[in-house]
């Protein structure tokens, strides 16, 4: 897709936090938050945030992607939380069962980028995977980790969705520079 009309449609972005307590009200929801403050520092492209909270629970994480994939419409969407190894941590699993194709080189960027950083990375089980016209990627709890996660893909995520019919994101130079190939 090229920078035409389109390209000024407002994109939306589902953001899903996965927490037990968050979604219980007895903690307070920091992944979600750190999602959207990233988005605004990065993106220049008109965009709106829908934002979820569930539980730890693979129905209600699988039920959240398809809703805002399918009747919400949105593009993206960025799970936060939910991918280490504790058995409730099944946030992969619900993604990978709503998603029609895997994109196994979003979980290795962000692995790596995260294990530079902190040598329990290899713990994280994030994944990407498309639905549709929807992309979605899981990344880690803590703002920190999403930062550093969210820096390792931004680089191809606008050309994904540029691929798979979904929005038009541009990206602010002075923060990253999003790459397209020549005359895309």
């Amino acid at each position: 897709m090229s920078a035409d009309s389109s390209s000024t449609a407002l994109a939306r972005i589902g953001v899903l936090t996965v927490s037990d307590r968050a979604s219980r009200g007895e903690y307070e929801d920091r992944g979600g938050p750190a999602v959207v403050a990233y988005f605004e520092r990065v993106l220049t492209s008109p965009w709106q945030a829908v934002r979820r909270i569930v539980p730890d629970e693979r129905p209600a994480i699988e039920a959240a992607l398809i809703d805002l994939c399918d009747r919400e419409g949105c593009g993206l969407v960025v799970t936060t939380g939910g991918t280490g190894p504790a058995p409730r941590d099944v946030t992969p699993e619900a993604t990978e069962a709503v998603c029609d194709r895997l994109m196994p080189g979003f979980g290795e960027a962000m692995r790596a980028a995260s294990l530079l950083k902190v040598p329990t990375a290899i713990l994280s089980r994030q994944l990407a995977g498309l639905r549709g016209r929807s992309l979605i990627i899981n990344l880690p709890g803590q703002p920190k980790a999403i930062d550093e996660c969210l820096d390792a893909v931004m680089p191809a995520l606008p050309y994904c969705l540029d691929l798979i019919g979904g929005p038009y994101l541009t990206t602010d130079p002075a923060q990253l520079t999003a790459f397209r190939p020549k005359g895309s």
